[in-house]
């Protein structure tokens, strides 16, 4: 990815600060749903990737907004998450999360989240 230059930064991140305050303002912290497996195996493939399009941009926007200087580990999960997810694609990413729900189908109401941290970004990082 190309590193983007301090205006092209400040820009992405008010238009990412914009996107977040006119979101915030219609729905409170309370109200903000959690994905589990129950709405994952319940989701076309469209709507799956649309959600891991998502994540890999909040991803992409705080590695932009550190550039040179990403926080250390202790600061923030995005480091650790960009090196147990190196190699992933969306629909890797997509198929293990599938896969996951399809071998634990008791365990429905665990966050897809969890699942991308705990059993694909963790092990990818002791690979490393």
């Amino acid at each position: 990815m190309k590193a983007l230059t301090p205006p092209g930064r400040a820009a992405l991140i008010a238009s990412f600060a914009l996107a977040i305050g006119m979101a915030w303002s219609t729905v409170r912290a309370a109200e903000v749903a959690v994905v589990t497996g129950e709405q994952w195996t319940t989701s076309s493939d469209a709507v799956k990737k649309a959600y891991l399009v998502g994540v890999a941009n909040m991803v992409q926007v705080e590695r932009a907004y550190n550039g040179a200087t990403p926080p250390s580990d202790a600061q923030s999960i995005v480091p650790r998450m960009a090196r147990g997810m190196q190699g992933q694609t969306l629909d890797s990413v997509r198929e293990g999360v599938d896969r996951w729900y399809a071998a634990n189908p008791t365990k429905l109401k665990r966050p897809v989240l969890d699942i991308i941290w705990f059993e694909m970004a963790v092990p990818g990082m002791q690979k490393k």
